[in-house]
């Protein structure tokens, strides 16, 4: 999996910017956390609409590289404008615009990994895709944690992240590689459909012989699939955009520990990663999904006790806390990834990138408003509400 070493240097960019961008706004710019959440959410809605674009074009053309090796050079040079930015309404255009080019190549990716390996390979391809990524986006953190703690400068941070595209891109245009050939997913959506109508005519047959017949002959939902995907993007957005600030205002830990506590969340997506690598062949991706929501419905009920009950150990509950939400977002992503390879057809495998772009948008606008008009406390029974709201809407999905 040479071909994955660019992806890694973009996520070490955008793992250091995760976390900076809440804090260059409200620290650095002299933002509110209202300011974030309208520049984060205005970038995810613009998002939606480009991320059937891209998906679309890069289907019709089947140029995925191109449209990876199209990303990573506009985000090396907008993040490169980026930074010598240092007024809030034009930090929100080129947020925007870094926004788009980075979904560029989401759709493409995903197209590879399906294309590259054969239907019972795809869980293990995409847990080991994401658990290097997910190496780099942890060294970004720790980039962060580093050159924070010795003083560097907002804009130096985000230079830095732009030279990491950068690298991206080179590393991308020798590397990435077209699939010869492109059938991979037509004959999983054929297997699908000869799968339904053999349990079809099996049903059928039984019930002509007079026999009792238990099995359920349900076609699984593609709108449940989706509604259930976009409930659990918005409530991940809503917890996570305000949380930095969380961390540094309510909690009053450094800049730099910030980053240390989201190099745990991180660390538990690794985790998480590799875990389901390893079990790929074993677990019922449509059960992992609907676990993954109960645990992280369940966790930030603790970061409401965490703050109810201020103590040396409240930074710490809260870091476990956030680990074990990376370990249940891994085991989500590579089960979800995997069923969209399924029930989204050719030519709309944008759909999954607009859902999580369109449950980002409404999530991070709603996340920042709760936290800065009624309170962290009130936020995190919000998102733990939402995402047992998606917990049931996948448990109708694969009933």
């Amino acid at each position: 999996m040479w071909w994955i070493i660019g992806f890694i240097f973009h996520e070490m960019a955008f793992g250091l910017l995760s976390v900076f961008i809440p804090l260059y706004v409200t620290g650095y710019l002299g933002g509110s956390l209202i300011d974030v959440g309208i520049m984060i959410s205005l970038a995810n809605f613009v998002v939606v609409p480009f991320s059937f674009f891209w998906g679309y074009l890069s289907d019709k053309t089947r140029r995925y590289r191109f449209f990876i090796l199209l990303s990573f050079s506009m985000l090396s040079v907008l993040l490169f404008l980026f930074s010598s930015t240092r007024v809030v309404s034009t930090l929100v255009g080129l947020y925007v615009a870094v926004a788009v080019f980075h979904v560029a190549h989401e759709a493409p990716k995903n197209v590879l990994i399906s294309e590259y390996y054969s239907r019972p390979e795809w869980e293990r391809s995409f847990a080991s895709y994401e658990a290097l990524t997910e190496v780099g986006w942890l060294s970004g953190l720790l980039l962060g944690f580093v050159f924070s703690g010795f003083g560097f400068s907002g804009a130096s941070l985000i230079l830095l992240c732009s030279l990491l595209n950068a690298i991206a891109f080179f590393a991308s245009l020798f590397l990435v590689k077209d699939p010869l050939l492109v059938f991979e997913r037509r004959l999983v959506a054929i297997e699908r459909v000869v799968d339904f109508a053999h349990r079809g005519f099996s049903v059928a047959f039984k019930a002509i012989d007079g026999k009792r017949v238990r099995e359920k002959l349900k076609n699984e939902s593609a709108l449940l699939f989706c509604t259930g995907l976009l409930l659990f993007s918005l409530s991940t957005s809503m917890l996570f955009t305000p949380l930095p600030v969380f961390f540094s205002k309510n909690l009053g830990v450094s800049s730099n520990i910030v980053f240390g506590v989201f190099m745990f969340n991180t660390f538990g997506g690794v985790l998480g990663y590799v875990a389901s690598r390893k079990k790929a062949q074993q677990f019922n991706v449509r059960t992992v999904v609907k676990r993954a929501n109960l645990v992280r419905a369940v966790l930030p009920l603790l970061l409401v006790a965490a703050e109810v009950w201020f103590s040396v150990f409240t930074l710490a509950l809260a870091t476990v806390v956030l680990m074990i939400m990376g370990i249940a977002y891994g085991f989500f992503l590579i089960s979800t990834l995997s069923l969209s390879m399924e029930l989204i057809p050719e030519g709309k495998t944008g759909v999954f990138n607009a859902l999580v772009g369109l449950g980002g948008a409404l999530g991070c606008f709603l996340g920042t408003y709760v936290a800065e008009n009624y309170g962290f406390q009130t936020l995190f029974m919000a998102t733990s509400a939402v995402f047992f709201l998606s917990y049931m809407v996948f448990k109708a999905f694969s009933n």
